[in-house]
């Protein structure tokens, strides 16, 4: 499908409008950090529920639930204020290949986050560059595992640097600083910018944007995801993921 850039600005703007409202949140896991108030509550879950989203969106919902649930409705109480035998529970959680004991190394990893740096968005926007956050993934996932760790649990949190188009962080980004007061992104984190984002590339993302020429490489990678950001850019320089929505919708609701 090949459109004039005008054209295809319109095209994408008209279904930002139609999937980027609360009726989106339903389908969606961002339903699960929606269930809280408190910044920090919003944030972990937020960003254990990004970390489990890759398979069927139901058992990602599911069990994302279940997640919150073991940290007893309450998560940044229960990451900075649990004991060793409150762990205990967490052991049996499974979703695909993250397991009870992953759940449990994030759960010390963030404990870390919260005492000793300020939070999830301090280590954020702190290696944050002017126009990108994948150096700050990258040096996030450094600060996250500084603490005593499972070797196999490195693998549930990306490494732009390492060419991964790290979907779910970008993604859990996206929720936390774009603010368009649409009611599905928070907006909470006002240290970063969304002209910063980069979009959560995926297998539907991906293939909407081959089929209207916004992306030439093959591979979901980390490579595709700055051809992506580029031509995302042009269309909207300030806010270039909310086109994230347009993608995603197309792809997944449309069968585009």
């Amino acid at each position: 499908m090949k459109l004039k850039k005008s054209e295809l600005k319109e095209f994408l703007d008209e279904k930002v409008v139609l999937y980027n409202n609360p009726k989106f949140i339903d389908s969606d896991p961002i339903q699960i950090p929606h269930q809280f108030s408190k910044k920090e509550d919003i944030e972990i879950a937020a960003f254990l529920a990004a970390t489990i989203a890759w398979g069927n969106r139901k058992s990602i919902i599911k069990n994302a639930n279940q997640m919150v649930e073991l940290l007893d409705h309450s998560p940044f109480e229960f990451i900075t204020q649990h004991q060793e035998s409150d762990l205990e529970k967490l052991s049996h959680f499974v979703h695909r290949t993250f397991n009870g004991n992953d759940f449990i190394q994030f759960i010390k990893s963030l404990k870390n986050i919260y005492t000793n740096h300020n939070g999830l968005e301090s280590v954020f926007s702190k290696y944050a560059q002017s126009d990108s956050l994948q150096h700050s993934i990258h040096h996030f996932k450094k600060v996250f595992f500084e603490i005593p760790h499972l070797e196999r649990t490195k693998k549930h949190v990306s490494d732009p640097l390492k060419n991964s188009a790290a979907k779910r962080i970008n993604m859990f980004l996206r929720w936390m600083v774009r603010n368009d007061n649409n009611g599905v992104d928070f907006g909470i984190w006002s240290s970063l910018s969304p002209s910063q984002l980069s979009c959560p590339l995926d297998v539907h993302s991906g293939n909407v944007a081959r089929k209207l020429s916004l992306l030439k490489r093959k591979q979901n990678d980390g490579k595709a995801l700055a051809e992506l950001d580029k031509a995302l850019r042009q269309l909207d320089p300030k806010d270039p993921v909310k086109y994230d929505f347009a993608l995603f919708g197309l792809g997944v609701f449309e069968g585009f």
